[in-house]
């Protein structure tokens, strides 16, 4: 399970890129419906994957808050994805950047288990 879920971080972080540089360029491509539908479908997934490691993994039985730090940052990317997408030109930046410190924040806690409250 942990390598599907490792597998729907890579499909993730490279959607999100990928989305970011199309809607940069004003690229037709957004468009089209797998456009659309793919991220919400593999960040699903994702979410999946990663609630079904918590429980079989027993992770919630200790020190849990780095999971709680998780869900924080995970808002946070979701509201700066969104932004990234909508906005023009510095905010755009701004956002994007500030999305993808996140994702990586969330990789950090993900491997140490140490959140940051």
């Amino acid at each position: 399970m942990k390598h599907v879920h490792l597998l729907f971080v890579v499909l993730a972080i490279s959607s999100f890129i990928a989305r970011f540089l199309l809607a940069y360029f004003k690229s037709d491509l957004l468009q089209r419906k797998l456009f659309k539908i793919a991220p919400h479908v593999i960040d699903t997934l994702l979410l999946v994957t990663g609630i079904t490691l918590l429980f079989k993994g027993n992770w919630l039985d200790g020190d849990f808050m780095w999971v709680i730090s998780k869900i924080i940052l995970l808002v946070a990317y979701v509201g700066l994805g969104v932004v990234s997408m909508r906005a023009e030109g510095q905010k755009r930046w701004f956002a994007f950047l500030g999305a993808l410190a996140c994702f990586a924040y969330m990789f950090i806690i993900a491997v140490t288990k140490h959140g940051f409250l």
